[in-house]
């Protein structure tokens, strides 16, 4: 009989056994592949061109810097190109026209918002005159819904200026057109351009013109294709970094957690095959033959659970689509990409860590000798292995230490990422010691009461003496409750640390805010207000820095704002531990305490960084504070940012006092007190948490099913033994009753072990984000968390028990093991 033949009908025979491989494989795969998905459409996706669709290729200044061996950063801000290279573009051969184009936010009064284009932009189609003629002079505007001969009031950053109405083009368009010297004035770039799109003449190739004007332009960018929708919306490139990044992060912890689980489950199944690897051990089967049988079993099965798992895996990629695109992570439009690669990696990649789990697994049942093999096939072998343990103590070590020491160490985004780091270290510090740390409760448990009864003796000596089988079933719960704690409690903390900064550290009495900024005139008039004590601008952005982590150069974007000195200390706390705010002009920076020990720097060190239209721009340090995540890790004098954003507008006006004299002139700007403000910012900031929080819900999902999957799996092997105990005077009340307290042992191992693998983590992440040692644990999530284990576990044991009762005692005894 060949060894394929005998898998196969050993599959057939042990339906159940395989049947909790064939789930964790599955839903491993599923998880896989969604993780390709979001990854290559990270790389391939993006959204349609609209406006640009005609333009054969779309030249922009560089948008991304090359970050070697990571992820493109994206510039936060677009990057202007000068106007004068559209003259440039039209000499190259084979463009027909070039389309300088821009776009700003304005508001007609009494109508709405619109985006504010030159009216040469209209060549690019869709949009023609229904009436009138095109605008020529700077006070001149073509808009939907409106009569030559009209005057309405466009507002841009809050200050309005009265324009005639010269053209009118069809109704729903929310687009006004100015002559375009005026159209880039109110963008905030009058020598600037925010992209030029080439129209190719007839029969000339795209790719090919593209190449010829990045020759003959350099430094500019050159896109076609869908890559054109880059140039038109802003956001398509920052969507495709997130998702690039979201793969990467979320899907590195993934795949350790499905390794895991596949390999726990995998040797769980084997475990309670001994009686038949002793046997046919006995009858002269080698090693090569057990190494042979289960690599083949456990590929047939993962593989057609791989394949049928990747189905689903992409169904759950287009789910995550629609919570992203309702969280405004990424733009409604923006296409996901489902080809064949993530589906081959997620079945390479499950199947490879099935098959090898089973080897791992079969080792001792292939090394023992066959006398040897036939007496180990009742009982557990008592001991775990020397190396075994000594690697598991030895993770255990080192994740406590690498979760604390590296804060105290390095400090600052690398000291977070060791402290998050050490949480895989514990938790497969976890999986080693399993069976010594169950057997540990047990006792611990049974002196504390559980085996004053019979049931709860019993369920003690069980427990120690299947203390491998009942470890390997309770590793899932132990790690679900551990990242579920961790996962959550670092949102958590980082979440009230930054509400408690921005409401400790925001001192003004009004906040002026108006749609698409403020113009820099009304902070003018807004200071010269009778009540006014103090008013700060403040313009909001994102830079890029370079740093080294762990030993690596990384460049990140980092929160920044640029303020006006003057008054700061009236609106503004940040929380000043070293140096001082009053040295914030010309080219000075403060940096956060994080963002200092992420630099590598302190009082008189240099910055160097881009800012968010790609200028390189060095500061040096002036303070350092400490409310970093209520207010942005970097903050700039407002002359060094808000030349560099798309809009060169202000994101708000901190007042001390009262503005309300002010106001009257600007009826788009609009008066936020505190808690409003602070409110509408918290609603912004929750938007990441809750990315994070739905993909750390996948991933407790997957951990959910599988300590389902592997609990059942345990107790529904254990007919025969049921059965015993009823035929030796056993009542199944008294079974039940046995299993709760087998229950409770294992809910209480998942409970205690999995809240001490998460807390070094926890506490290292806390003392690197908020500089205390104890994080925010609201106790409603923790109860949450402490429930939920409870009833997975409970349940997952007491439900088959019940299944496995149903049977006639002497008819369950002749099942086979």
């Amino acid at each position: 009989m060949s060894v394929f033949f005998l898998a196969q009908r050993t599959i057939r025979a042990r339906t159940s056994a395989f049947a909790a491989a064939f789930v964790a494989v599955f839903a491993g795969s599923a998880l896989i592949t969604a993780s390709g998905v979001l990854l290559e459409s990270g790389l391939r996706g993006g959204l349609p061109p609209q406006r640009y669709a005609a333009a054969a290729v779309v030249v922009t200044a560089p948008q991304s810097v090359s970050v070697p061996g990571d992820v493109d950063q994206w510039f936060p801000e677009r990057a202007p190109l000068p106007v004068a290279r559209a003259a440039d573009i039209s000499r190259v051969p084979g463009v027909a026209a070039v389309v300088p184009d821009v776009s700003a936010t304005g508001v007609v009064r009494g109508s709405g918002p619109v985006v504010v284009h030159g009216w040469s932009s209209t060549r690019l189609g869709a949009v023609a005159l229904t009436e009138g003629r095109e605008p020529r002079r700077a006070d001149e505007v073509v808009l939907a819904g409106a009569h030559p001969g009209d005057v309405v009031d466009l507002a841009v950053g809050g200050i309005a200026s009265p324009y005639r109405v010269v053209g009118a083009v069809a109704p729903g368009q929310q687009s006004a057109y100015l002559t375009d010297e005026r159209a880039r004035e109110v963008a905030g770039h009058p020598d600037a351009v925010d992209a030029v799109a080439v129209l190719a003449g007839p029969g000339v190739d795209a790719a090919g013109l593209a190449e010829r004007i990045g020759r003959a332009v350099p430094g500019a960018a050159t896109a076609t294709g869908d890559d054109r929708a880059g140039a038109e919306f802003p956001g398509d490139g920052a969507a495709r970094s997130f998702l690039t990044l979201v793969a990467g992060s979320f899907g590195g912890t993934m795949l350790v957690v499905i390794l895991l689980v596949v390999a726990s489950t995998v040797g769980l199944a084997n475990q309670q095959r001994r009686r038949e690897f002793a046997l046919l051990r006995a009858v002269a089967a080698g090693p090569k033959h057990i190494y042979r049988l289960i690599g083949i079993e456990t590929g047939l099965v993962a593989t057609v659970a791989a394949v049928l798992g990747a189905l689903p895996g992409a169904g759950l990629s287009l789910l995550l689509h629609g919570v992203f695109v309702r969280l405004g992570s990424i733009p409604a439009g923006f296409g996901f990409v489902i080809g064949p690669l993530p589906v081959l990696a997620a079945v390479a990649g499950s199947v490879v860590a099935a098959v090898a789990a089973g080897l791992i697994t079969a080792r001792r049942a292939a090394r023992i000798s066959p006398v040897g093999a036939l007496g180990e096939a009742a009982v557990e072998p008592p001991r775990l292995g020397r190396g075994r343990l000594l690697t598991g103590w030895v993770l255990a070590i080192a994740g406590t230490v690498a979760g604390i020491g590296f804060p105290l160490a390095m400090g600052g985004a690398a000291g977070t990422a060791g402290a998050a780091g050490s949480a895989l270290l514990l938790v497969t510090a976890v999986v080693l010691l399993g069976p010594r740390l169950l057997a540990a409760t047990a006792s611990v448990l049974g002196r504390l009461g559980l085996s004053r009864t019979a049931s709860g003796f019993l369920a003690e000596a069980g427990t120690r003496a299947r203390s491998r089988r009942f470890g390997a079933a309770t590793t899932p719960l132990i790690m679900g409750v551990a990242l579920a704690a961790v996962q959550i409690f670092t949102l958590t903390t980082t979440a009230a640390a930054a509400q408690r900064q921005a409401e400790t550290g925001l001192l003004a009495d009004q906040v002026l805010v108006a749609d698409g900024g403020i113009s820099p005139a009304v902070a003018d008039a807004v200071r010269r207000a009778p009540g006014v004590t103090a008013a700060v601008s403040v313009v909001r952005t994102r830079v890029l820095v370079t740093s080294t982590m762990f030993g690596e150069p990384t460049t990140e974007a980092y929160a920044a704002q640029g303020v006006t000195p003057d008054g700061l200390d009236r609106v503004l706390d940040l929380d000043v531990r070293r140096g001082d705010l009053a040295g914030l002009t010309g080219d000075a920076v403060a940096v956060s305490e994080n963002a200092a020990g992420t630099f590598g720097v302190d009082l008189g060190g240099t910055v160097t960084m881009r800012l968010g239209d790609r200028t390189p721009h060095s500061a040096r340090v002036v303070a350092i504070y400490g409310n970093g995540l209520g207010f942005g890790d970097l903050t700039l004098p407002h002359a060094a940012v808000a030349g560099h954003t798309a809009t060169g507008l202000d994101d708000e006006i901190l007042v001390a006092g009262t503005a309300a004299a002010a106001l009257p002139a600007y009826p788009e700007v609009g008066v936020a007190d505190r808690q409003a403000f602070l409110a509408a910012r918290d609603d912004a900031a929750s938007a990441e948490s809750t990315v994070n929080l739905v993909l750390n819900l996948v991933l407790i999902a997957f951990i959910a099913i599988a300590v389902v999957n592997v609990l059942v799996l345990a107790t529904a092997a254990r007919v025969r033994e049921f059965a015993l105990l009823r035929l030796a005077g056993a009542k199944p009340r008294q079974v039940r009753a046995m299993t709760r307290g087998e229950a409770a042992v294992v809910v209480v191992a998942a409970i205690v072990l999995g809240s001490l693998a998460a807390l070094p983590p926890l506490v290292g992440i806390s003392l690197s984000l908020t500089g205390t040692a104890l994080p925010t644990v609201p106790p409603l999530a923790y109860g949450g968390i402490l429930a939920a284990a409870a009833l997975v576990g409970w349940g997952a044991i007491a439900v088959p028990t019940r299944f496995a009762l149903r049977p006639p005692a002497v008819t369950a005894m002749r099942v086979g093991e």
